[in-house]
């Protein structure tokens, strides 16, 4: 068991120093976005949302095809990849570049390690899933996509997408402060009450 703990925590160090070193010409950027996302200072969170917001306006206004906004998307980030390990040093200035900030990056991409291994885990779960009860595994995917398919109905694609964008973005900074975790206890505490109650009510 010991072994395969520390076979396990030496191939997430060995991820995470493999991230880092791709992600290296990334590192001030990274640390800027960290800092906006956990919500550093208490106007970040209205920047976020209004930015997010006139990104939005901007594609409805323009109103673009699904090839135009898809070759539009992907062209900014390739230009991003190029101009930002460029421009970043110039701009931050890489003689900055502390103990603290060392291991920040490196927190952020240990973090992003676990997160698309919890992501990998979920995806082999489901075909785990798949091959040892498939009745179950059909009924879900059809049940979730059926709820899926039947939202985007509802909800014009490009506001749910603004919705999606926003929740994503901002969930850091709702993690960091403990406002998802008070209001999920809040939610525990309701439903522990009602089932106290049914309980009495049935005595």
């Amino acid at each position: 068991m010991a072994e395969g703990d520390n076979r396990s925590t030496n191939l997430l160090a060995a991820e995470t120093a493999n991230l880092e070193e791709q992600l290296q010409g990334w590192g001030e950027m990274m640390l800027m976005a960290d800092k906006i996302l956990r919500w550093e200072r208490a106007w970040f969170p209205p920047a976020i949302m209004g930015v997010v917001s006139l990104v939005f306006l901007i594609i409805y206004y323009l109103d673009p095809s699904v090839l135009s906004g898809v070759s539009c998307f992907v062209m900014y980030l390739c230009l991003a990849d190029y101009l930002v390990p460029i421009l970043a040093p110039r701009i931050f200035g890489s003689n900055k570049w502390t103990t603290e900030q060392q291991q920040r990056f490196h927190e952020i991409c240990s973090n992003l390690v676990k997160t698309r291994r919890r992501a990998v885990g979920w995806w082999k779960r489901l075909f785990t899933l798949k091959e040892e009860k498939p009745k179950m595994y059909f009924m879900t995917m059809i049940i979730s996509l059926a709820a899926v398919a039947w939202i985007g109905q509802q909800v014009h694609n490009l506001f749910l997408t603004y919705l999606i964008v926003t929740f994503l973005l901002l969930l850091p900074g709702l993690n960091q402060h403990g406002i998802i975790s008070k209001y999920i206890g809040m939610a525990k505490r309701e439903i522990n009450k009602l089932l106290k109650q049914k309980e009495k009510k049935n005595e």
